[in-house]
Protein backbone atom coordinates (compact mmCIF):
# COMPACT_ATOMS: atom_id res chain seq x y z
CA UNK A 1 0.00 0.00 0.00
CA UNK A 2 1.59 3.03 -0.96
CA UNK A 3 1.00 6.63 0.91
CA UNK A 4 3.89 9.11 -0.54
CA UNK A 5 1.79 12.10 -1.81
CA UNK A 6 5.22 13.41 -2.50
CA UNK A 7 6.84 10.30 -4.37
CA UNK A 8 7.13 10.66 -8.09
CA UNK A 9 4.90 9.87 -10.62
CA UNK A 10 5.62 6.54 -12.18
CA UNK A 11 5.49 7.12 -16.48
CA UNK A 12 1.46 6.81 -17.62
CA UNK A 13 0.97 4.67 -20.27
CA UNK A 14 -2.94 4.33 -20.54
CA UNK A 15 -3.14 2.20 -23.38
CA UNK A 16 -5.72 -0.42 -22.74
CA UNK A 17 -8.39 -1.70 -25.70
CA UNK A 18 -11.19 -4.25 -24.77
CA UNK A 19 -11.46 -6.98 -27.44
CA UNK A 20 -13.86 -9.19 -26.34
CA UNK A 21 -16.16 -10.12 -23.18
CA UNK A 22 -16.90 -13.75 -21.71
CA UNK A 23 -19.80 -14.02 -19.29
CA UNK A 24 -21.45 -17.05 -17.33
CA UNK A 25 -24.12 -17.38 -14.56
CA UNK A 26 -22.57 -17.20 -11.20
CA UNK A 27 -23.79 -20.19 -9.30
CA UNK A 28 -25.18 -19.44 -6.17
CA UNK A 29 -26.01 -15.70 -6.74
CA UNK A 30 -29.33 -15.21 -8.54
CA UNK A 31 -29.04 -12.72 -11.51
CA UNK A 32 -25.48 -12.13 -11.53
CA UNK A 33 -22.81 -13.00 -13.83
CA UNK A 34 -19.26 -13.87 -13.82
CA UNK A 35 -17.37 -12.08 -16.62
CA UNK A 36 -13.96 -12.02 -17.84
CA UNK A 37 -12.92 -8.14 -19.60
CA UNK A 38 -10.47 -9.80 -22.42
CA UNK A 39 -8.23 -7.04 -23.41
CA UNK A 40 -4.61 -6.10 -25.26
CA UNK A 41 -2.85 -5.93 -21.25
CA UNK A 42 -4.48 -9.49 -20.09
CA UNK A 43 -7.70 -10.73 -18.59
CA UNK A 44 -9.83 -8.53 -16.28
CA UNK A 45 -12.02 -10.76 -14.79
CA UNK A 46 -15.06 -9.69 -11.88
CA UNK A 47 -18.83 -10.10 -10.94
CA UNK A 48 -21.30 -8.26 -12.42
CA UNK A 49 -24.95 -7.83 -11.12
CA UNK A 50 -27.16 -6.04 -14.19
CA UNK A 51 -30.42 -4.56 -14.19
CA UNK A 52 -32.17 -5.21 -17.30
CA UNK A 53 -32.94 -0.95 -18.56
CA UNK A 54 -30.64 0.62 -16.48
CA UNK A 55 -28.57 3.10 -17.70
CA UNK A 56 -26.90 3.80 -14.58
CA UNK A 57 -24.03 1.41 -13.40
CA UNK A 58 -21.32 1.27 -10.42
CA UNK A 59 -17.90 0.05 -10.74
CA UNK A 60 -16.24 -1.22 -7.67
CA UNK A 61 -12.29 -1.33 -6.68
CA UNK A 62 -10.65 -3.38 -4.19
CA UNK A 63 -7.43 -2.49 -1.92
CA UNK A 64 -3.86 -2.87 -2.68
CA UNK A 65 -4.44 -6.88 -2.22
CA UNK A 66 -7.51 -6.92 -4.80
CA UNK A 67 -10.79 -8.64 -4.39
CA UNK A 68 -14.18 -8.01 -4.82
CA UNK A 69 -16.03 -7.80 -1.75
CA UNK A 70 -14.78 -4.56 -0.34
CA UNK A 71 -15.05 -2.92 3.18
CA UNK A 72 -17.41 -2.97 5.62
CA UNK A 73 -18.56 -6.55 5.66
CA UNK A 74 -18.47 -7.07 1.89
CA UNK A 75 -20.18 -3.90 1.02
CA UNK A 76 -19.64 -4.52 -2.58
CA UNK A 77 -21.19 -7.69 -2.46
CA UNK A 78 -24.16 -5.87 -0.54
CA UNK A 79 -23.90 -2.22 -3.07
CA UNK A 80 -26.19 -4.34 -5.48
CA UNK A 81 -29.11 -4.84 -3.42
CA UNK A 82 -28.81 -1.58 -2.17
CA UNK A 83 -29.25 0.25 -5.41
CA UNK A 84 -30.96 -2.08 -7.06
CA UNK A 85 -34.80 0.34 -6.60
CA UNK A 86 -32.29 2.93 -8.68
CA UNK A 87 -32.20 0.94 -11.05
CA UNK A 88 -28.34 0.63 -10.99
CA UNK A 89 -26.09 -2.07 -11.70
CA UNK A 90 -23.07 -3.23 -10.46
CA UNK A 91 -19.40 -4.31 -11.67
CA UNK A 92 -17.17 -5.71 -9.13
CA UNK A 93 -13.65 -6.03 -10.60
CA UNK A 94 -10.54 -7.72 -9.68
CA UNK A 95 -7.49 -6.13 -10.30
CA UNK A 96 -5.14 -8.07 -13.21
CA UNK A 97 -2.06 -6.69 -10.93
CA UNK A 98 -2.66 -5.51 -7.59
CA UNK A 99 -0.55 -2.90 -6.15
CA UNK A 100 0.34 -2.15 -9.14
CA UNK A 101 -0.95 1.53 -9.36
CA UNK A 102 -1.43 2.19 -12.43
CA UNK A 103 -2.23 -0.93 -13.93
CA UNK A 104 -5.66 -0.89 -11.61
CA UNK A 105 -6.13 2.14 -12.90
CA UNK A 106 -6.45 0.61 -16.59
CA UNK A 107 -8.90 -2.15 -15.01
CA UNK A 108 -11.36 0.45 -14.09
CA UNK A 109 -11.12 2.37 -17.04
CA UNK A 110 -11.74 -1.01 -18.75
CA UNK A 111 -14.66 -1.53 -16.64
CA UNK A 112 -16.00 2.09 -17.49
CA UNK A 113 -15.67 0.84 -21.58
CA UNK A 114 -16.98 -2.45 -21.02
CA UNK A 115 -20.19 -1.12 -19.05
CA UNK A 116 -20.25 2.04 -21.87
CA UNK A 117 -20.50 -1.12 -24.45
CA UNK A 118 -23.70 -2.62 -23.15
CA UNK A 119 -25.68 0.79 -23.08
CA UNK A 120 -24.34 2.52 -19.47
CA UNK A 121 -24.45 6.72 -19.55
CA UNK A 122 -23.89 7.25 -16.02
CA UNK A 123 -21.20 5.61 -14.15
CA UNK A 124 -19.78 5.85 -10.36
CA UNK A 125 -16.36 4.37 -9.16
CA UNK A 126 -16.40 2.93 -5.69
CA UNK A 127 -12.57 2.22 -4.10
CA UNK A 128 -11.51 1.14 -1.17
CA UNK A 129 -7.84 2.17 0.36
CA UNK A 130 -5.25 2.02 -2.25
CA UNK A 131 -8.54 1.61 -4.57
CA UNK A 132 -9.78 4.95 -3.08
CA UNK A 133 -6.88 6.61 -5.47
CA UNK A 134 -7.02 4.04 -8.36
CA UNK A 135 -11.06 5.53 -8.69
CA UNK A 136 -9.70 8.98 -8.11
CA UNK A 137 -7.45 8.73 -10.97
CA UNK A 138 -9.64 7.16 -13.51
CA UNK A 139 -12.77 9.13 -12.54
CA UNK A 140 -10.86 12.04 -14.25
CA UNK A 141 -10.02 9.93 -17.07
CA UNK A 142 -13.20 8.92 -18.51
CA UNK A 143 -16.00 11.27 -19.59
CA UNK A 144 -18.62 8.52 -18.78
CA UNK A 145 -17.65 8.79 -14.86
CA UNK A 146 -20.15 11.07 -13.11
CA UNK A 147 -19.38 10.60 -9.63
CA UNK A 148 -16.32 9.08 -7.49
CA UNK A 149 -16.39 7.47 -3.76
CA UNK A 150 -13.17 6.68 -1.82
CA UNK A 151 -13.55 4.83 1.41
CA UNK A 152 -10.65 5.07 3.65
CA UNK A 153 -8.24 6.59 0.41
CA UNK A 154 -4.82 6.77 0.57
CA UNK A 155 -2.78 9.81 -0.73
CA UNK A 156 -0.42 8.21 -3.31
CA UNK A 157 -2.24 8.14 -6.60
CA UNK A 158 -4.20 11.72 -6.03
CA UNK A 159 -2.37 14.50 -7.05
CA UNK A 160 -4.49 15.17 -9.60
CA UNK A 161 -7.69 15.16 -7.49
CA UNK A 162 -8.09 19.42 -8.29
CA UNK A 163 -8.39 18.31 -11.56
CA UNK A 164 -11.38 15.72 -11.27
CA UNK A 165 -14.43 17.09 -12.26
CA UNK A 166 -16.74 14.74 -10.62
CA UNK A 167 -18.37 15.30 -7.47
CA UNK A 168 -16.32 13.54 -4.82
CA UNK A 169 -17.30 11.76 -1.76
CA UNK A 170 -15.04 10.35 0.84
CA UNK A 171 -15.91 8.22 3.67
CA UNK A 172 -13.14 8.23 6.32
CA UNK A 173 -13.04 6.42 10.05
CA UNK A 174 -10.94 8.81 12.73
CA UNK A 175 -9.80 5.54 14.19
CA UNK A 176 -8.72 4.16 10.76
CA UNK A 177 -4.89 2.94 12.10
CA UNK A 178 -3.81 1.70 8.65
CA UNK A 179 -4.02 5.21 7.01
CA UNK A 180 -5.38 7.88 9.26
CA UNK A 181 -8.27 9.90 8.35
CA UNK A 182 -6.04 13.03 7.68
CA UNK A 183 -5.61 11.11 4.37
CA UNK A 184 -8.70 12.02 3.16
CA UNK A 185 -9.18 15.44 4.94
CA UNK A 186 -5.67 16.39 2.95
CA UNK A 187 -7.46 15.05 -0.60
CA UNK A 188 -11.07 16.46 0.40
CA UNK A 189 -8.76 19.92 0.54
CA UNK A 190 -7.24 19.71 -2.55
CA UNK A 191 -9.96 18.64 -4.21
CA UNK A 192 -12.61 21.05 -6.53
CA UNK A 193 -16.43 21.45 -5.94
CA UNK A 194 -18.45 19.97 -5.29
CA UNK A 195 -16.99 17.65 -2.37
CA UNK A 196 -17.91 16.18 0.50
CA UNK A 197 -16.40 14.03 3.29
CA UNK A 198 -17.91 12.18 6.25
CA UNK A 199 -15.70 11.46 9.60
CA UNK A 200 -16.58 8.38 11.44
CA UNK A 201 -16.27 8.88 14.76
CA UNK A 202 -13.71 5.85 16.08
CA UNK A 203 -14.47 4.01 12.45
CA UNK A 204 -11.48 1.34 11.34
CA UNK A 205 -9.78 1.05 8.23
CA UNK A 206 -12.01 -1.29 6.72
CA UNK A 207 -15.58 0.24 8.04
CA UNK A 208 -16.34 -2.75 10.27
CA UNK A 209 -17.93 -1.20 13.22
CA UNK A 210 -20.98 0.40 11.12
CA UNK A 211 -21.38 -1.21 7.82
CA UNK A 212 -24.98 -0.43 7.14
CA UNK A 213 -24.63 2.99 7.72
CA UNK A 214 -21.74 3.09 4.86
CA UNK A 215 -23.11 1.23 2.74
CA UNK A 216 -26.33 3.33 3.40
CA UNK A 217 -24.14 6.42 2.54
CA UNK A 218 -22.86 5.19 -0.25
CA UNK A 219 -25.98 3.96 -2.24
CA UNK A 220 -27.93 6.87 -1.52
CA UNK A 221 -25.09 9.47 -2.76
CA UNK A 222 -24.28 8.04 -5.76
CA UNK A 223 -28.36 7.81 -6.35
CA UNK A 224 -28.56 11.63 -5.66
CA UNK A 225 -25.92 12.26 -7.79
CA UNK A 226 -27.33 10.36 -10.79
CA UNK A 227 -30.83 11.68 -10.18
CA UNK A 228 -29.08 15.41 -10.81
CA UNK A 229 -30.22 16.25 -7.01
CA UNK A 230 -27.78 19.63 -5.98
CA UNK A 231 -24.87 19.02 -3.85
CA UNK A 232 -22.78 21.75 -1.22
CA UNK A 233 -19.20 20.59 -0.28
CA UNK A 234 -18.75 19.91 3.23
CA UNK A 235 -17.56 18.13 6.18
CA UNK A 236 -19.49 16.00 8.21
CA UNK A 237 -18.52 14.59 11.64
CA UNK A 238 -20.88 11.47 12.89
CA UNK A 239 -20.73 8.84 15.55
CA UNK A 240 -21.57 5.49 15.09
CA UNK A 241 -22.28 2.27 17.51
CA UNK A 242 -20.73 -0.69 16.65
CA UNK A 243 -22.97 -3.19 14.36
CA UNK A 244 -23.12 -6.85 14.94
Amino acid sequence: MWDEAGAAKPAQDYSLRLLNVAAQPLEGVPGALRVVLISTRGEISGVFHPVEGGTGAIVCAGGALGGIDGPANKLYGRLPALVRTHNLSVLRLEYRHPNQFEECVLDALAGCSFLRGIGATDIALVGHSFGGAVVIRAGGLSNAVRAVVALSSQTYGTDEVGDLGRPLLLIHGTGDTILAAAASEDIYQRASDPKRIVLLEEEDHGLTRAPALVGELVAEWVAARFAGEPMESGVDEIGVDAQA
